[in-house]
């Protein structure tokens, strides 16, 4: 008789994967970090077990839009009071803070939930080349740039 096997949460093994951002475009990046995040990559996927890996982003101040969206995509921001509503274009954002932009994007794409949260806690993004993640022996994944 067949069975289907679940993961458990016990069984699961978590690896570390490296990212280089540059010159990538922002939403299919972002797409193929979710499906790392979320464990979609894996035989061994589980629909509510965190079956995900770790992933490390460099370099996301290099990171491409296509067309206008630098200048007509606009980032907000709103502090719960009345006129606490700030907008930004995706320029300013990627000038200032450009590991949001890579941040805010995952985290749209990831389920909405508490396991969700958990998923985007394994993603750590940097403006650099540099990461301090190097002890964990991260494996370089490469993506074919559009």
């Amino acid at each position: 008789m067949r069975q289907t096997t679940l993961a458990k949460n016990e069984e699961v093994t978590q690896e570390w994967v490296h990212v280089d951002a540059t010159d990538q475009v922002l939403g299919r990046l972002s797409t193929e970090i979710a499906m790392i995040l979320m464990g979609k990559t894996k035989p061994s996927y589980t629909p509510h077990v965190d079956c995900g890996d770790f992933v490390i982003v460099t370099n996301a101040e290099n990171i491409k839009l296509t067309g206008k969206k630098l200048d007509q995509k606009i980032h907000q921001t709103f502090s719960g009071h009345p006129s606490g509503r700030k907008v930004k274009t995706f320029r300013e954002v990627q000038e200032k803070h450009p590991e949001r932009l890579i941040e805010e994007s995952v985290r749209r794409m990831l389920p909405k939930n508490k396991l969700g949260t958990k998923m985007l806690s394994k993603l750590k993004v940097y403006a650099g080349p540099d990461h301090p993640h190097s002890a964990q022996n991260p494996r370089a994944l490469e993506f074919q740039s559009a």
